[in-house]
């Protein structure tokens, strides 16, 4: 019988890549009206200090090297600084939003504005989505939410869109009612085995999806409540670097075993309107070419 202690588990090698990213200043930031569990319009908000706390945002992203650009806050759109929620864009195509809520519906056409002044092919949405809220890419694969706010529907327009496999996952808990605020795409690339990995809530979703998420990445992160409760999951990663909500401190920790690099940054004035790092930030995804992309599926 061997003495030997066996050898310690070591983390994969991680490698960040490089992203672009559309961002939109809170300028106009309050919370005058209730949409979700976080609203509470009889509290007041601060704008200068959501102003300050999303700047320690970016300036995270520009000491990460990432392309940022800007889209420019409208007055009387309040929740234009969660970007991830005004489209969906890959390939070269922005799959734009059209917002269950009548007060975040102007948003989806000043997005498309800004889609298309970027050079990129719009994708005018027939169905009720809004954007990369509730859609994720893994690796080849989007993953698409449904339950509180995208239409299920929008989740066949996606498909025929961009050509890609699209994978639906309910979810049943109104706190978390886009599917970034469940889950957290840890691999924006895929690693050397082909594989990407995320983190999720197991109790945002209903028992068919979690059979999903099970079986696709059997060794993800499993949050922790208290940390999906303060946004924890609402990250967004560059494949090493993890950028999350400063006070999900067991995610942090989980992170680093799997060989991230946890960023700490503090949105809690912009959690008042029920948003946090990913909900700030609506990736740009540079992938293929997208005008030969979009002629081939027929998008104008």
């Amino acid at each position: 019988m061997s003495n030997t202690a066996p050898e310690p588990l070591t983390a994969p090698a991680r490698t960040a890549t490089k992203r672009s990213i559309l961002m939109c200043k809170p300028t106009h930031y309050t919370v005058s009206y209730r949409i979700n569990p976080w609203m509470h319009p009889e509290d007041p908000t601060d704008t200068s200090k959501a102003v300050q706390q999303w700047q320690s945002l970016v300036d995270v992203y520009e000491q990460l090297g990432f392309d940022i650009e800007y889209i420019d806050p409208i007055e009387g759109l309040p929740d234009m600084v969660y970007a991830a929620n005004g489209g969906f864009v890959l390939d070269g195509i922005a799959y734009g939003a059209k917002f269950q809520y009548p007060e975040r519906q102007p948003e989806g056409p000043a997005y498309m504005e800004w889609f298309r002044s970027a050079g990129l092919t719009v994708a005018e949405p027939e169905e009720t989505n809004e954007g990369e809220g509730d859609f994720l890419l893994v690796g080849d694969t989007i993953f698409a939410g449904t339950g509180f706010r995208s239409d299920s529907s929008s989740h066949e327009e996606l498909a025929r869109i961009f050509g890609r496999e699209v994978v639906t996952l309910k979810l049943i808990n109104p706190n978390f009612y886009h599917l970034d605020t469940a889950i957290a795409v840890l691999d924006p690339e895929p690693d050397a085995s082909g594989r990407s990995n995320i983190a999720y809530l197991e109790s945002a979703f209903d028992e068919p999806s979690l059979a999903i998420l099970r079986e696709r990445f059997p060794d993800a992160i499993i949050a922790t409540e208290e940390d999906a409760a303060i946004l924890g999951l609402n990250s967004y990663s560059d494949g090493y670097n993890v950028v999350i909500a400063s006070r999900a401190t067991t995610f942090a920790e989980q992170l680093r075993e799997k060989g991230y690099n946890p960023i700490g940054v503090d949105l809690s004035e912009l959690l008042l309107g029920g948003g946090g790092v990913k909900c700030c930030t609506l990736d740009l995804h540079p992938v293929g070419t997208g005008t030969s992309v979009a002629r081939s599926l027929g998008v104008s």
